[in-house]
């Protein structure tokens, strides 16, 4: 029980964010470089360089993957971790010059906070550096400092989303995960089937339930397209690209269990797998890919658990308070 992604050797990650104007960034960086697939299943994603992972691409390795607020203008950000990897001489050989291999993908939350900020460069330069291997802070951190959860009935009956990570071991095979939850949904833990976190009723005291809306015909228009998982599994052992396009697409069982309903036209959900290779071993794609799922579904929950309320808007730890004698 317990852990994180950066239990996995060859994996770092830093966060930084503005609690005040609710939004934020966080990095992962490969110092030996990776081995990615990704498994894109929400309509609305957010994406840069994404491409070198969903098909074959003359860089077999990324450098680097930032999560980040902001919507598409978080995209941006990802020039700030480039920046650092360009000036440690990592990335991609070229005649020219490195050029580090930096996936990107975002979550909607400018209706939370400060809609006029978005993560900025410097800020993935300074989430960058301090880029490190010791457990990270999780909730209200980093991507998941503007998450938010359960947005069927609006965004004043919601509660907060966040940053979750864990991990998993079976004899020498270890997995560790994390996952920036912002889901159109609710959150369930699914060992349990305990609600933990989504939209709430019109008092704000108890769950509404998301899918029990849609079951009774509930039709609102537009929807907010504003939703996203994203998630991230990684292992130190060696599996190819092909290995790991099923795990991730496995691992998306950890979203199908935790998130009700999940992958729906306003969500951007994605799962990438990473292999590091810092082991030394070949892998086992099929336990990778069933510790990948109980890894995921352990930091979806540790996500919302680890967050706080913000803006107006609960937490799960706040709604436990309100629900004891």
């Amino acid at each position: 029980m317990g852990g994180s992604i950066t239990d996995v050797p060859g994996v770092l990650l830093g966060h930084e964010h503005d609690l005040r104007r609710g939004s934020g960034i966080t990095v992962l960086l490969f110092p030996l470089g990776a081995m990615g697939a990704a498994d894109i299943r929400g309509e609305a994603a957010g994406t840069r360089q994404m491409d070198s992972l969903l098909r074959p691409h003359p860089a077999s390795r990324i450098h680097a993957l930032v999560l980040a607020g902001g919507s598409a203008f978080g995209l941006d950000a990802a020039a700030g971790v480039m920046r650092l990897l360009e000036e440690r001489g990592v990335g991609f050989p070229t005649p020219a010059g490195v050029v580090p291999i930096v996936p990107t993908a975002v979550i909607y939350d400018l209706g939370f906070g400060d809609p006029t900020f978005r993560p900025t460069p410097e800020m993935a330069y300074v989430a960058a550096e301090k880029a490190s291997g010791t457990a990270p802070e999780r909730g209200s951190v980093g991507a998941g400092a503007g998450a938010t959860v359960g947005k069927i009935f609006g965004l004043g009956r919601a509660m907060k989303g966040g940053f979750g990570t864990a991990s998993e071991r079976a004899g020498e095979a270890l997995v560790g995960a994390c996952a920036v939850v912002n889901a159109f949904g609710d959150v369930f833990d699914p060992l349990s089937g305990e609600w933990l976190a989504g939209a709430r009723t019109g008092d704000g005291k108890g769950r509404a339930g998301t899918e029990e809306a849609f079951l009774d015909g509930y039709v609102r228009e537009p929807f907010s397209l504003g939703n996203t998982t994203l998630a991230v599994v990684a292992t130190p052992d060696d599996l190819s690209r092909e290995e790991l396009i099923g795990v991730a697409r496995m691992a998306h069982g950890a979203l199908f269990r935790s998130i009700r309903p999940v992958h729906t036209p306003m969500d951007g959900d994605i799962v990438v797998a990473l292999s590091t290779g810092a082991a030394g071993r070949k892998g086992n794609p099929m336990q990778t890919a069933v510790l990948a799922g109980r890894a995921l579904e352990r930091a979806i929950a540790d996500a919302v658990r680890s967050a706080r309320g913000a803006h107006g808007l609960p937490a799960a730890r706040d709604m436990r308070r309100r629900e004891s004698p």
